[in-house]
């Protein structure tokens, strides 16, 4: 018989962990590809979109964040 067991408690990821790392690395690859745009000479709109997804996942983050605290 095979015995399979779950994680509980605080070995158990949670959805809100994998929602934190996703947008982590979403502002960290924004604010990578908004400094390689800088130096490889690109339009403005690749500033633009770079620098409003990186806001956008941080103040989410600090939002959550905030939230948790209550």
């Amino acid at each position: 018989m095979q015995s399979t067991t779950t994680p509980t408690g605080p070995d158990r990821l949670t959805r809100g962990d994998i929602a934190r790392t996703l947008l982590w690395i979403v502002v960290v690859a924004g604010a990578l590809t908004n400094m390689a745009a800088s130096f490889g000479g690109a339009d403005t709109w690749v500033h633009l979109v770079c620098g409003a997804v990186t806001v956008l996942c941080a103040g989410t983050l600090v939002v959550r964040n905030l939230r948790g605290r209550r």
